[in-house]
C-alpha cells in the first residue's frame, strides 16, 4: 500500500498533474486497489476537508497580509528596523532579518514576506553596493522564519491534520524562530566583516523613537495576536479575523495609505491564494482518510518498528526524509500528505506531537529555499532578476545555519518544550 500510494502520487506529479488533483488521484488508486471505490466517499471527504472552523483562519491571515502591504504597514516596519541597525556594517542585511521577524508576527506566509521585503530592500542593497546574490539569499532565508513564528499558516494546517492545539503550536514556534534569526545574524555579521559598501549615518535616539512611533500600530499587531491567544481571549481563527480588521483599520484610518479603490485587488489576490491552499487542504483529506483505511501508517510502523524505542534516531531519520521531500514538494502539500503518515509512528515512540509539528514545519520551510522546487527561491529570483544558480550560490551559508538549528532542536528538544510549558 505504501508503494501504491507514493507511486501514484509522485507518478502523477512527474507528468505534471497539479498537486490537489494528484492527491485525489492517489486516493482513488488506493480505493481501486482495495476494491472499495465509491465516488461519494471522495466527494464527502473533499467537503469535510474544507469544512473546518480552524481552517477559516487561513483566508483571514492571508487577507491581513495583503492589507498590510497595501496599507503601508510593511514600509514602516522596514523604516523602523533601518533606524536601529541601518548604520552598522552590513546593516541592510540586519534590517532584512529584523524586519522578517517583525513581519513573521503579522502574516505567517514566507512567500508574502519575502516578496514584500525583497521589493523594498533589494533595490536599496544593490544601490549601496551589496552583492546581489548574497543580498537576495539573506532575504529569502529570513523570509522562511514567517511560518515558524506565530501566526503560521502551515502550523494551522498541521494542527488541523494532526488534531493538536494550534495555540500550542503557535506558542512553541516563538523561540525556534528567534534562534533561526539569531543564527542568520551571526553568519551575516561574519560575511559582512569586510564589506565596503556605503554606510548611512547613525540615527539619533530621537529619530529612532520617531520611527518606532510611526511603526507603533504595526508593531502592536503581533502583541495583540499572541496576547489574545495566550490569554484565551480568542481562538486562532478569531485572531485571524482580528488581524484582518486591525490591518484594514490601521491602513485605512491611521496611515491613510489604503484606499477604497485598492480593496478590489487586495480581495482578489487574497481569494486566489486562499482558493489554492484550501483546495489542496480539501484534497489532502481524501488521501489522508484513505491512508488510514489502507493502514499505511501501520505498514511504516512495522518497517521502522526497531526505532520506536530510540526516538532520537527515529526523529533523525524522519528529518532526513523530510529534507529530501522538501527538495521536490512545496510546504503545504508536504504537511498535508506526510502528517497522517508519520504522526502515528511519532506517537508510538512517545514524541510530543506539538514538538514534532514544529520540527516538521521548520524542516519543510528549509525546503522553500532549496532547489529545484523552493518556492521562496523563485520569488527571490523574480524580485532581484537573477538566475536560480546565482541565488543558490548566495544562499548556501544561510541554508547551512537553518539545518544546524533544525538538528539542534532534535538533540535538545527542551529548547521547544521548556518555553512552551511556561507559555501554556
Amino acid at each position: 500500500m505504501i508503494g501504491v500510494f507514493l507511486g501514484s502520487l509522485f507518478g502523477s506529479l512527474a507528468i505534471g498533474v497539479p498537486i490537489a488533483f494528484a492527491l485525489i488521484l492517489s486516493g482513488v488508486v488506493l480505493m481501486i486497489v482495495m476494491g472499495t471505490f465509491d465516488s461519494q466517499i471522495v466527494a464527502q471527504n473533499l467537503i469535510s476537508g474544507a469544512n473546518n472552523f480552524s481552517l477559516m483562519a487561513i483566508p483571514f491571515f492571508i487577507l491581513a497580509g495583503e492589507l498590510m502591504n497595501a496599507g503601508g504597514i510593511s514600509k514602516r516596519i522596514v523604516e523602523f528596523a533601518m533606524s536601529m541597525v541601518g548604520h552598522i556594517r552590513g546593516g541592510l542585511g540586519f534590517v532584512a532579518i529584523i524586519a522578517s521577524v517583525l513581519f513573521a508576527g503579522l502574516s505567517g506566509s514566507a512567500v508574502a514576506d519575502t516578496a514584500a521585503l525583497g521589493a523594498i530592500l533589494i533595490p536599496m542593497m544593490v544601490a549601496k553596493g551589496y552583492n546581489i546574490n548574497r543580498s537576495t539569499g539573506i532575504i529569502c532565508s529570513a523570509g522562511i522564519i514567517a511560518p515558524v513564528i506565530p501566526p503560521s499558516i502551515p502550523m494551522i494546517l498541521y494542527g488541523v491534520t494532526a488534531g493538536v492545539s494550534i495555540t500550542d503550536l503557535f506558542m512553541g514556534g516563538i523561540i525556534p524562530g528567534i534562534i533561526m534569526a539569531t543564527g542568520l545574524i551571526i553568519v551575516w555579521a561574519f560575511l559582512s566583516r569586510k564589506d565596503t559598501s556605503e554606510l548611512p549615518p547613525r540615527q539619533s535616539s530621537t529619530e529612532i523613537l520617531k520611527a518606532a512611533r510611526h511603526a507603533g500600530f504595526a508593531l502592536m499587531l503581533p502583541v495583540i495576536i499572541i496576547g489574545g491567544l495566550r490569554g484565551g481571549i480568542f481562538t486562532p481563527t478569531e485572531a485571524a479575523v482580528v488581524a484582518a480588521f486591525y490591518a484594514f483599520f490601521v491602513g485605512f484610518i491611521i496611515y491613510r495609505e489604503l484606499k477604497i479603490a485598492d480593496l478590489y485587488e487586495v480581495l482578489i489576490s487574497s481569494a486566489k491564494t486562499t482558493s489554492v491552499v484550501m483546495f489542496v487542504a480539501a484534497a489532502a483529506m481524501v488521501s489522508a482518510w484513505l491512508i488510514t483505511v489502507a493502514n499505511v501508517p501501520g505498514e511504516i510502523a512495522g518497517m521502522l518498528g526497531g526505532l520506536i524505542e530510540k526516538p532520537i534516531f527515529l526523529l533523525l531519520l524522519i528529518n532526513v526524509l523530510l529534507l529530501f521531500v522538501g527538495l521536490v514538494m512545496d510546504l503545504t502539500p508536504a504537511i498535508l500528505i506526510f502528517t497522517p503518515v508519520l504522526l502515528p509512528l511519532v506517537e508510538l515512540a512517545g514524541i510530543d506531537p506539538v514538538y514534532f509539528g514544529i520540527l516538521m514545519v521548520i524542516n519543510l520551510c528549509i525546503g522553500l529555499i532549496t532547489p529545484p522546487v523552493g518556492t521562496v527561491l523563485y520569488v527571490g529570483c523574480g524580485v532581484s532578476k537573477i538566475s536560480l544558480g546565482q541565488l543558490t550560490k548566495g544562499i548556501w551559508p544561510f541554508l547551512v545555519v537553518h539545518a544546524i538549528v533544525l538538528f539542534s532542536l532534535v538533540f535538545f528538544p527542551e529548547i521547544i518544550t521548556v518555553p512552551l510549558s511556561w507559555l501554556e
